[in-house]
């Protein structure tokens, strides 16, 4: 008899158990992630009413495949260009909020008795909101298009952030027990210079790559090449000392930029959801209920704590950002909850075997049980705010309106910012570079030349050749001008600040000078070759001044039109004034708005919004005119109020009504004509009017009047006495509501 390997048994295990779970929570509408971890508490070694998992160790293996799959998906949802994008609002918010929480749950840790890593840990935990969950909570409620859900996604785009930091710093405290100020800032250093070096590259060689391979990238080739440039990112973080879920974050943002995002991320869903269901299946596994019901009080407490802290702390936050308190408090009560990255974090102190069994499962507990309030919470949060408004004295609601306004109004940049600020990026982006050269050569161009050539020592040819290939970098982050017109009007307009012009161009000599100390120092033993490698330095910056600056002219048009290269096709408008603002809203494929155009739409007549921008596929229709007709998959962006905005969502993402119709097929559909008669109630009305496509399910393709052919007529022709009409449609129904109207077939 043929043996079946215990991995295809488990899996079959696992997601026949999980296929169940999840059916039944989305038949009562609960998150499928609770469905998953259900599944993994039924199959795990807790529960013995059902077949146990037999090698836990190739789930583990699945499992952190999974996490790569989940991080590499969040990624292509992040951007770093977003992360600019949103701006000092969500920075502030963020960061405020996950100050608060961290600091709470450590100290909510002690005063429970636990030790200082379970403490600290419990710290990340709770710090982090799922994206997950509030994305499909704003989906169930119809909520998406008001102005706090823009603030709360921008929140989750820097904590996605802060979480990757966060997993860095846990696994730096984890590694050496205990928190050591110069090991974890080396180890901030060390992300810093790879995360820009990765991006760097990354933005310059792969939407290039990309674009030339666009004609031969079907699905599938597009899937194994996304999945393997994901899996070498995972690889070289791991080389260089980080998790390989930092390496899979890295490589999704990276393509969240190139024009392909939005088919790498349906090519890849569902790879990332196979695997991220056995990940949260082994998050179930890993739960003993009778762990959990022995720690109920600190379930209860941290639950209580997590709420409450992250209301004040994003509402605290978004104040101190100028935002309304209205949209605070809302943007707070959407984000009390924990979910995948707090798993994540969890998962990694038992992996290094530096938390408590009993922290794992409380985590759990606790996001379970903030999934389900999530949706009260939001929909609670106008009426708190209404209840807050009249509880909180006048004098304070009139003052933080004043200084929300007053916040929304200042903007100041001054040229010495704009120049500070481009000197402080263009050597970050050169001396990164410079040192990332230096280190390969160091490392790989003594091993090439083997011994030596001739009497030339192997290191004296490394060296020589790697102050050739970055002296171009060290030129560029010392002495390329940027900002000119920056520059000259602050030397000539402004007298006292030459000085300090002067010094920060010293200061890019002096990082010049450093970065050729650190290369002679690598390949040579003596000051002289410092002396030489400054003076060859000096002589190619002054003779080839002109094709330096010309190479990276060329460079950094060529890196700029990939990073923009997406939003090229995506040319939006500013935004809406007053308590207007913008919202993306998908049409779905049943939608009633489907083959009508923006004229019979009338959403703006009806609802008072303006649709700015249609994306279609690689097409880009901005302001659109009323002519224009809705497809299935449409992208619209709508310019309205959130009370507007709510009301077109509710009318575009209502469904054709189908009640109490047969299932149809393509054979049931027929091609039919029928006369007008005099009498009929048709005659002077409109075919929108008419009602032929919402009763009949036909489409008017064509009318013939009296000599006149009109081929697929505007909906506001009217019929008259004696039209011949053609009808594609369910040929049944077509004849009920034509007989109905006084029609006859011929």
């Amino acid at each position: 008899m043929t043996h079946l390997p215990d991995l295809i048994a488990d899996l079959g295990l696992i997601l026949s158990v999980a296929a169940v779970t999840t059916l039944v929570f989305r038949r009562i509408k609960q998150p499928l992630v609770l469905g998953y971890i259900l599944a993994g508490l039924l199959v795990g070694p807790h529960i013995g009413f059902f077949p146990t998992v037999a090698d836990e160790k190739n789930i583990t293996t699945w499992s952190e495949i999974g996490v790569i799959f989940l991080l590499f998906s969040l990624g292509l949802e992040f951007s770093f260009k977003k992360l600019v994008a949103v701006g000092g609002t969500a920075v502030v918010t963020a960061l405020t909020e996950q100050a608060l929480m961290a600091t709470a749950g450590f100290f909510l840790g002690q005063l429970l008795g636990w030790s200082a890593m379970d403490s600290i840990f419990l710290g990340g935990i709770i710090c982090i909101s799922s994206t997950t969950i509030i994305i499909r909570a704003f989906d169930e409620l119809g909520v998406k298009t008001q102005g706090f859900a823009g603030l709360v996604f921008s929140v989750l785009v820097v904590e996605d952030l802060v979480a990757v930091l966060l997993l860095v710093f846990l696994s730096t405290v984890a590694v050496s027990q205990q928190f050591e100020g110069g090991a974890l800032l080396f180890e901030i250093g060390k992300l810093g210079f790879f995360l820009v070096l990765w991006f760097l590259a990354g933005i310059f060689l792969i939407p290039s790559f990309l674009h030339r391979a666009r004609k031969l990238m079907t699905d599938e080739t597009l899937l194994i090449v996304s999945i393997a440039l994901c899996l070498l990112m995972v690889y070289l973080a791991v080389q260089v000392g980080f998790s390989a879920a930092l390496g899979a974050f890295i490589m999704g943002s990276i393509l969240a930029e190139t024009v392909m995002a939005e088919r790498i991320e349906h090519v890849t869903r569902p790879v990332k959801d196979l695997f991220a269901a056995i990940f949260f299946v082994s998050v179930g596994m890993l739960i003993a209920p009778r762990m959990v019901m022995e720690h109920w009080a600190p379930v209860l407490v941290i639950t209580i704590t997590l709420m409450a802290g992250k209301v004040i702390g994003v509402t605290s936050g978004a104040l101190l950002a100028g935002q309304p308190l209205k949209r605070s408090v809302q943007a707070g009560m959407s984000l009390a909850q924990i979910g995948e990255f707090s798993f994540i974090i969890a998962t990694l102190g038992l992996t290094l075997n530096v938390t408590s069994p009993f922290l794992y499962p409380i985590a759990v507990a606790v996001s379970a049980i903030t999934t389900f309030t999530t949706p009260y919470l939001i929909q609670a949060s106008p009426g708190f705010v209404a209840w807050l408004t009249r509880v909180l004295p006048e004098k304070w609601v009139h003052g933080l309106a004043r200084y929300s306004t007053q916040t929304d109004q200042v903007k100041v940049t001054s040229d010495w910012r704009i120049l500070l600020r481009a000197y402080a990026l263009n050597a970050v982006v050169f001396g990164v570079l410079s040192l990332a050269v230096i280190i390969l050569g160091y490392r790989w161009l003594p091993h090439l030349f083997g011994s030596g050539i001739g009497w030339f020592d192997e290191y004296l040819i490394a060296g020589t050749v790697t102050l050739l290939l970055v002296i171009p970098f060290i030129w560029a982050m010392s002495f390329r001008r940027i900002q000119r017109e920056a520059y000259r009007h602050l030397w000539l307009s402004r007298r006292q600040l030459r000085g300090p012009l002067v010094m920060v161009e010293l200061a890019r000599v002096t990082m010049a000078v450093v970065m050729l100390a650190v290369l002679a120092n690598q390949f040579f033993s003596t000051g002289l070759a410092l002396v030489l490698a400054i003076v060859i330095f000096a002589f190619t910056a002054v003779v080839f001044r002109r094709k330096l600056q010309h190479f990276y002219g060329r460079v950094e048009q060529r890196f700029f039109s990939n990073l923009n290269q997406r939003d090229a096709r995506k040319r939006r408008p500013e935004l809406a004034p007053w308590d207007m603002h913008l919202a993306e809203i998908e049409l779905r494929a049943d939608s009633v708005a489907v083959g009508r155009s923006l004229q019979e739409l009338a959403l703006r007549e009806r609802f008072g919004v303006n649709v700015g921008l249609i994306e279609r596929g690689e097409r880009t229709i901005p302001v659109p005119v009323r002519d224009e007709r809705l497809l299935p998959g449409d992208n619209l962006l709508l310019i309205g109020t959130d009370e507007q905005l709510a009301a077109a969502n509710k009318e575009l993402d209502t469904p054709l009504s189908t009640t109490g119709l047969p299932e149809l097929e393509k054979e049931d559909i027929r091609l039919g004509h029928y006369r007008i008669l005099p009498h009929s109630p048709l005659v002077g009305k409109t075919i929108r009017a008419s009602g032929i496509r919402e009763k009949a399910l036909a489409l008017v393709t064509g009318i013939e009047r009296n000599d006149q052919r009109l081929p697929n007529p505007e909906s506001t022709v009217r019929f008259e006495a004696n039209d011949l009409l053609w009808l594609v449609g369910n040929g049944t129904r077509i004849a009920e509501f034509m007989r109905d109207s006084g029609c006859t077939r011929e």
